[in-house]
């Protein structure tokens, strides 16, 4: 386990679901809000196929011991590179993009399996060298919203909503490390790509996605505001709102499928899925500054 970046607990919830956890350690974390959505789930809740965090890595030696107090991991290390021949599989639980290629490259140049928290990359260049391990099975990038089963209902019966449909993301903080979580969700409900993005005139980070049939989907980053997940499904059938807010099974589904991945070296994602996405991000930066539709084939990756 690799982590941490600036306001990111994914390392504590996500080695907490693996390994279980230590009440005392993880009450101790800072990490109040992870320690209580952890604490009030079942014993049988915990444990991931046969996965174990084994070692733990983070930028500052006080933040490790918490780390491994908190989820019982018994070997901290001084350099991540250290993991090396000791790991089976790894997770970096870091969402500052800038970072992932660099860590990533040793363990993924030796054939070790590998997620990366989200954004994957904003770089053209790092897609193009992320884009094989993405289709062999070695490497897997999401947000866990990906996986909520508040949308479970609505992945069943989408085309009961009719069509086209229209889709709007609502969710706190920016557009890059959050925005991602909506447009994971939304795409999760969908078969169509991205063709074009736009961004809407506001005083927040407003972007509107056209799909290939048609969907439209409007996604709002509102940056500084209380705690907001919202996804509103509109069809000419039927109208549904999601609040999202069960953190704890989104994530454990999730490193589920990343321990599929392990077993069976078959991408739980469709890597094209994980591209476009990375282009739509790209895109809305670009649609904003230059104040223009920007098209998805503008990107060759």
């Amino acid at each position: 386990m690799i982590g941490m970046s600036e306001g990111n607990g994914h390392p504590f919830s996500f080695s907490s679901i693996i390994n279980g956890y230590s009440d005392a350690g993880l009450a101790q974390s800072g990490w109040d809000g992870i320690y209580n959505y952890v604490k009030v789930r079942d014993k049988s809740e915990f444990g991931i196929q046969n996965l174990k965090v084994t070692h733990a890595w983070t930028h500052d030696k006080e933040q490790t011991k918490k780390l491994c107090d908190a989820a019982m991991i018994p070997c901290p290390v001084n350099n991540y590179k250290q993991m090396l021949g000791n790991i089976d599989a790894l997770i970096i639980a870091r969402d500052d993009h800038a970072v992932h290629l660099e860590i990533a490259r040793p363990f993924l140049e030796k054939n070790v399996p590998v997620f990366i928290d989200k954004p994957l990359s904003l770089s053209t260049d790092e897609l193009k060298y992320f884009k094989p391990f993405l289709e062999n099975g070695t490497l897997m990038s999401c947000s866990g919203l990906r996986y909520a089963k508040e949308l479970d209902a609505v992945r069943d019966a989408i085309t009961e909503y009719g069509a086209p449909l229209f889709v709007r993301g609502t969710v706190l903080f920016s557009w890059e490390k959050y925005g991602v979580h909506m447009l994971e969700g939304i795409q999760s409900l969908l078969q169509s790509r991205p063709v074009s993005v736009s961004s809407v005139p506001a005083g927040h980070m407003s972007v509107l996605i056209n799909m290939s049939d048609g969907t439209n989907i409007l996604i709002d980053a509102l940056g500084n505001v209380p705690k907001i997940f919202r996804i509103d499904v509109i069809g000419d059938r039927e109208i549904s709102t999601h609040e999202i807010s069960d953190n704890f099974s989104m994530f454990r589904r999730m490193l589920w499928h990343f321990a599929e991945m392990i077993r069976t070296g078959t991408p739980p994602i469709p890597p094209r899925q994980t591209l476009d996405i990375m282009k739509v991000l790209m895109a809305g930066n670009t649609a904003r500054l230059e104040n223009r539709i920007v098209y998805m084939e503008e990107f060759d990756f």
